[in-house]
């Protein structure tokens, strides 16, 4: 390093954005021709049967959005993502400073165009045209009932068994679904909302401050600027308990498809982390990582979600390594590295999707799109790019840098490289973007296995023994006696789940031993961690282990997790004729307790389109 390190760099004045140009195929909406300001929604929450029809359940109210044309030459109509669920039945417009009563409220005409299968386009046409730099508001009267960005739960789907709930999950492109809206991750802005609920309830959302107004209303304000998949709210009857410094965690009834969502001031997590034993904390960690890595700097569409995922991945374990140390850390990222590897031999490493920065098509869904790769292999990148630095200390400086140049900003990957070269000119001198093998082009632009893998040897002491438990399950005769010798008791989770990962790699095992091995560690057979859950799962169907079928129906039916359930269908169909008709059961009983998202993967895997 050269004397002090990093340039010179005061990021005083804010640099122009390679993202400012970006597209978004995922999105309708005219977000370049105008800024949005400020959003309010002011809904009312009924709970009834399933609708269409009278008294059915829904939100119902409106949404103001203020707005400020940014089109040199005026516009004369503005276009919103919006959905086939959302019913919209007025909108008006309201021109010159936002809160200006003064200011004549306008009826204005829209419409909808159909866009891809997942939204559609509401177009609302000016009678004048908006001069450029004008300000107003637009409020739109609406309803949604039914739909992909709001998930109904009958009181049976809950943990209390006695009150229906309600919850809206945005990420990618699903809070269109909700209110009208630009849905895109380019773009940030403030909101709040006051929210209606019937008595007995509680309403609860992503918000800095909140406060209840009468018995039924709750008043919602976000002051710092979020993209709108971050926008979210859950209705129902819940409890809450201090259980340290403030960071607000809402746990989700079993049916929630991910292990957390991050959403800012109000993390949205699956009961499956209540595993009892402080286990799955790097799940909260990798949430709280997201603080600064996706709602602070975030991906500009998401044909860059490695921005997000791969920046918190590395967050996250380095946090980790300070809580927990090297060896245990290294041993999580092992069981990481597993999960990549199995995707991409399922996937074929040559598939486009394996690239860190995906060329999302028009049409497809950008939640199709999700996989281990944004994840793992853009952790490898980020801990490259720290080892090119080779110096913990400065890296982390630079991350802090990182989060400071673009807090409050939408980035691509050319920010964020152009950022790190001029911060380390060292670097730039060397020509580090352009080492053969190493090329930063690489590893954006080209699938496979990540280049560059962090060394991991610092949980050799705990994988090793694992290593070697496994190969003692793999002979035909299992020598008992050297196996009763290693004290599992002892072992933490991830040990344990890296040691089921390399007996899932060596199965179909030898006849008898999956028997021998539920039977000699009930900790692993009857275990209620879902991480443990999912593995011995994974292994009782690759070894046809008929008798412990029920096992798995009974873990898919006790939670919709997306990344828990869809291995699981997988590994059913990959199997015996007895694994596949328990699949399609399985699917039969649980279908109606799942994610939307999820029930259409699920019934992909059970029959693929191509088929």
């Amino acid at each position: 390093m050269e004397s002090g390190g990093p340039g010179n760099y005061s990021g005083a004045a804010r640099r122009p954005l390679h993202s400012a140009q970006a597209v978004d195929v995922a999105s309708a909406s005219s977000f370049r021709a105008f800024e949005i300001l400020h959003l309010h929604l002011d809904l009312r929450a009924e709970f009834g049967p399933p609708g269409p029809g009278p008294g059915s359940r829904g939100l119902s109210g409106t949404a103001t959005l203020e707005l400020r044309c940014l089109l040199p030459e005026g516009a004369s109509e503005l276009r919103l993502d919006s959905h086939s669920c959302l019913e919209v039945t007025a909108a008006t417009l309201r021109r010159g400073q936002p809160g200006d009563q003064q200011a004549p409220a306008e009826p204005v005409p829209f419409h909808t165009q159909p866009f891809s299968h997942y939204g559609q386009a509401l177009c609302v046409a000016f009678p004048q045209p908006c001069g450029a730099a004008d300000r107003f508001e637009l409020e739109l009267t609406y309803r949604v009932g039914e739909g992909p960005g709001v998930c109904w739960l009958a009181p049976e789907q809950t943990a209390g068994k006695k009150k229906p709930f309600v919850y809206t999950q945005g990420q990618a492109v699903l809070n269109r679904a909700f209110f009208p809206c630009f849905d895109t991750p380019a773009v940030k802005c403030t909101y709040s909302a006051l929210i209606e609920v019937p008595d007995g309830f509680t309403a609860v959302m992503s918000a800095d401050t909140w406060e209840k107004r009468g018995p039924n209303k709750f008043f919602f304000q976000m002051s710092h600027p979020i993209p709108s998949y971050l926008i979210a709210l859950a209705i129902g009857d819940l409890a809450s308990a201090e259980v340290g410094p403030r960071y607000d965690l809402l746990f989700m009834p079993p049916s929630f498809p991910f292990g957390g969502m991050e959403n800012p001031c109000l993390t949205f997590v699956t009961p499956c982390l209540l595993a009892g034993d402080r286990s799955l904390a790097d799940v909260i960690i990798h949430e709280i990582s997201h603080s600064w890595f996706g709602n602070l700097v975030t991906n500009a569409n998401w044909g860059e979600f490695w921005l997000n995922e791969g920046f918190t991945m590395y967050a996250q374990r380095r946090i980790s390594t300070i809580l927990f140390g090297a060896a245990y850390t290294c041993l999580e990222a092992a069981t990481g590295r597993a999960l990549l590897r199995q995707h991409m031999n399922v996937s074929g490493e040559e598939n486009p999707l394996n690239k860190l920065r995906v060329k999302i098509e028009p049409g497809v869904d950008p939640d199709d799109t999700y996989n281990e790769t944004p994840y793992e292999k853009g952790y490898c990148f980020v801990s490259y790019l720290a080892h090119l630095v080779g110096d913990q200390d400065q890296f982390d400086k630079f991350l802090k840098a990182y989060v400071d140049e673009f807090k409050f900003q939408s980035i691509l990957a050319e920010d964020f490289l152009e950022f790190y070269l001029e911060y380390f000119p060292e670097l730039k001198k060397k020509g580090v973007d352009s080492i053969p093998g190493f090329e930063f082009d690489r590893w954006l632009n080209t699938p496979g296995w990540p280049p560059y893998l962090p060394d991991l040897s610092p949980g050799d002491s705990l994988m090793k023994p694992a290593e070697e438990l496994a190969e003692l399950w793999v002979t035909s005769e299992p020598d008992m006696q050297a196996i009763e010798a290693v004290a599992i008791s002892t072992w933490k989770t991830y040990q344990l789940v890296y040691f089921l990962d390399k007996i899932l790699q060596k199965s179909p095992l030898p006849p008898g031993n999956v028997k021998k091995l539920g039977e000699t560690y009930p900790k692993i057979s009857n275990a209620q961690n879902a991480e443990l859950r999912l593995r011995w799962g994974q292994i009782i169907l690759k070894n046809d282990y008929q008798e412990e079928f029920q096992k798995v129906k009974d873990f898919l039916q006790s939670q919709g997790k997306q990344k828990y359930t869809l291995p699981l269908y997988h590994a059913m169909m990959g199997g015996s004729e007895m694994a596949r008709t328990l699949a399609k059961d399985t699917f039969a009983a649980t279908a109606s307790q799942l994610h939307s998202n999820v029930v259409n993967y699920v019934q992909q895997i059970l029959a693929p389109k191509d088929s």
